[in-house]
């Protein structure tokens, strides 16, 4: 067994609230509450609606839970798989740029399914939720920092499920053999996933990160009855098999020290985060110019970034999805209605011809000199030229949300508001993120979600 897999579960084992430093904490409160809206977000979509029907009951049955917003109730296992779509569909989770994807998303689901359906048969404290939470989510970031995934993987439903394994795990109080079998397990309950659906906009891509919440529960059903993994499963799947290389010094670096939720992003543009540095330049130049609210005088606009955004430049995409993996499209529907909020990428924004319209007149290409900047910093250029020969032009180093700029607590607020009250009433959102702001008091955290939906 290599050195990595003894540490890492050393890690799980023994880190415990105590031992969180207050930073730590508040920033994974912060990372709890945008999850949470994420996945209130979602439910109020008609695919997940229909879907939840589909795997879930209208009466109450014992230790099932109850899927939040909803009088529908789910197998745990169910409502992971029902939570992490619901949170990925409107592109609006919090991500991890070294990880090149969403831990949250599929951490959360899975340790929210668990105490909601009273798993361990007593109560779990916030602190205990908060501790499981943080673990997994460092152990799922540092396995996607340290992977090179193939360009053909989407990253969801990847190395998220053993980062909700291990925080389940760490919730049912695994010991350190245990924890050492469920990480060679859980790597193996990975998602054959097609990052080709992101960009043609197979809407299937956002049951990933629900499937590996799902499958964090199938993987510790499988310790409990004693099967088996590889002798080194990480190494295995994510040194070869869907990765071209596996570096173990990024994913032990300064383990139980350095925290990946204090490395973060969140989002409140409601699009794909490679958008987001063209979409920064945008905004700054609307403010700057006032020529720019009279659409019809441009003439073209073009956007530099990096090679992954520059992959974004598809000016009609077919679907909600599409479109939030679409340069062209959200730079138009940002000019034409003034804001990059959820609006903008619904169904009749997709339809506006004005919008249609201008993200033709958008070309996206690839800077060089931006890709080598990865990860560190995800830039954009946007120059916007007028028909009168006029051009503005800004350029951004990183993006608005990260560590380096971040969001205000208030911003981010408004925008768990403006997400939940999709699902819930005002007064119901608010007693939500009251809890949530102050999880570390509380002593049985399955009461936070019994909300009365009438």
């Amino acid at each position: 067994m290599s050195k990595r897999n003894d540490s890492l579960s050393n890690f799980c084992v023994q880190m415990n609230f105590e031992r969180l430093p207050q930073n730590v904490i508040e920033r994974a409160k912060l990372i709890i509450i945008d999850c949470v809206g994420a996945i209130l977000g979602g439910i109020a979509e008609k695919d997940i609606k229909e879907l939840v029907k589909l795997r879930s009951k209208t009466t109450p049955i014992a230790d099932y839970v109850q899927i939040i917003s909803t009088n529908q109730w789910a197998e745990r296992s169910q409502a992971a798989l029902l939570y992490g779509t619901a949170g990925t569909v409107l592109e609006m989770d919090e991500g991890h740029q070294f990880a090149k994807g969403h831990p949250g998303i599929h951490v959360l689901p899975a340790i929210l399914s668990a105490i909601q359906s009273n798993w361990q048969g007593r109560k779990l404290s916030g602190q205990e939720f908060l501790t499981a939470f943080i673990v997994g989510y460092d152990i799922a970031a540092r396995i996607g920092a340290g992977s090179k995934l193939r360009h053909t993987m989407h990253p969801h439903g990847t190395w998220g499920v053993i980062g909700a394994s291990v925080a389940i795990g760490k919730l049912s109080g695994l010991n350190f053999i245990q924890t050492k079998e469920l990480l060679n397990i859980s790597s193996s309950l990975t998602t054959a996933t097609s990052r080709k659906t992101m960009l043609e906009g197979g809407t299937v891509r956002n049951v990933y990160a629900g499937m590996s919440n799902q499958m964090a529960f199938l993987a510790l059903d499988l310790i409990h009855s004693n099967f088996t993994g590889e002798n080194d499963g990480i190494k295995s799947i994510f040194g070869s098999v869907i990765s071209d290389g596996l570096d173990d010094e990024i994913i032990l670096d300064h383990l139980g020290e350095n925290f990946e939720v204090m490395r973060n992003y969140f989002k409140i543009h409601a699009c794909c985060r490679y958008n987001h540095a063209a979409l920064d330049a945008l905004c700054i130049m609307m403010d700057r110019h006032y020529e720019l609210e009279t659409l019809g005088n441009i003439k073209s606009i073009n956007v530099e970034s990096y090679d992954l955004a520059a992959e974004l430049d598809d000016p009609n995409p077919k679907n909600m999805l599409a479109a939030k993996f679409s340069i062209p499209f959200a730079v138009a529907t940002t000019l034409v209605n003034k804001t990059t909020t959820v609006e903008s990428f619904l169904g009749h924004a997709l339809s506006n011809p004005e919008v249609l319209e201008l993200a033709k007149k958008v070309t996206v290409i690839e800077n060089p000199s931006m890709t080598k900047s990865l990860p560190e910093y995800r830039p954009a250029k946007v120059k916007i030229t007028l028909k009168t020969g006029k051009v503005f032009c800004h350029e951004v180093l990183t993006n608005r949300g990260d560590w380096r700029d971040p969001y205000s607590s208030e911003e981010l607020k408004e925008k768990f508001f403006s997400l939940a009250e999709l699902s819930l009433d005002n007064q119901q959102a608010a007693s939500l993120f009251k809890s949530l702001a102050s999880l570390e008091d509380c002593d049985d955290i399955k009461e936070i979600f019994e909300i009365n939906y009438g």
